[in-house]
């Protein structure tokens, strides 16, 4: 599948932003123009069923197949976020980016504790404003109208079949290139055991303090800081 792509600047290397459930390339609104101003040329798309991307299949390996279908070969950096960090893992050794950014990734870690069921998050098609800024205070004003329109175009099958497959391990045995963890202090899916184990991995784990799941909307400057030296 072709998926539907944003572009920020015309650098000679290539950076690029693979969104989470529920979103689409307007979540990266302050990140790729930041990148493009390092002199990348960024790419951010929608993922199937997401945005302006078309609808299908979402078995998870359909998400890593798009991403090797749509993007260039060899960037020299990929971000993945959530459900896009999951999406990257099992892209990454087709893709063959110099470098892997891996933020809050959808990854289960059952022996260390309960995966959360994508199925829960369907009750968002139906939040409004004051709804979305209860569960993410930290956001601008920008980033929960971003988010209600991106709510609105979401196809909630996507959490549906994710539902099926939540407790199934897709933590990668080790990194395919070198890779950065990037951990939201106060989310949901990760622990320090986590952590250690993806440290042991060959992974660099950086933790963003003071965060929830989406780190670049609740903390620009501290999702920016986290990625020095890989951006």
């Amino acid at each position: 599948m072709q998926l539907h792509t944003h572009e920020w600047g015309t650098g000679e290397r290539t950076a690029v932003l693979v969104h989470g459930l529920m979103s689409d390339h307007r979540t990266w609104h302050r990140v790729g123009p930041a990148l493009a101003d390092r002199g990348y040329r960024v790419i951010a798309v929608d993922l199937r069923g997401h945005g302006r991307s078309p609808r299908g299949d979402y078995v998870t390996e359909r998400y890593a197949e798009d991403l090797v279908e749509t993007l260039p070969a060899a960037p020299e950096v990929v971000i993945g976020h959530s459900l896009g960090g999951l999406a990257l893992s099992l892209a990454v050794e087709r893709l063959q980016p110099r470098r892997a950014v891996y933020s809050d990734p959808a990854w289960a870690f059952p022996q260390f504790q309960e995966p959360v069921d994508p199925a829960l998050f369907v009750a968002f098609k139906r939040a409004d404003r004051a709804m979305l800024q209860t569960f993410n205070p930290r956001w601008s004003d920008v980033d929960l109208d971003i988010e209600l329109a991106t709510v609105a175009e979401w196809d909630t099958a996507t959490a549906l079949a994710l539902s099926a497959v939540h407790r199934q391990d897709h933590v990668p045995e080790k990194p395919v290139v070198p890779s950065l963890v990037q951990f939201a202090g106060e989310g949901f899916l990760f622990s320090e055991q986590a952590a250690a184990e993806l440290t042991g991995r060959g992974f660099e784990v950086r933790t963003v303090h003071g965060v929830g799941h989406t780190i670049h909307r609740d903390d620009f400057d501290g999702f920016m800081a986290s990625l020095e030296g890989w951006v």
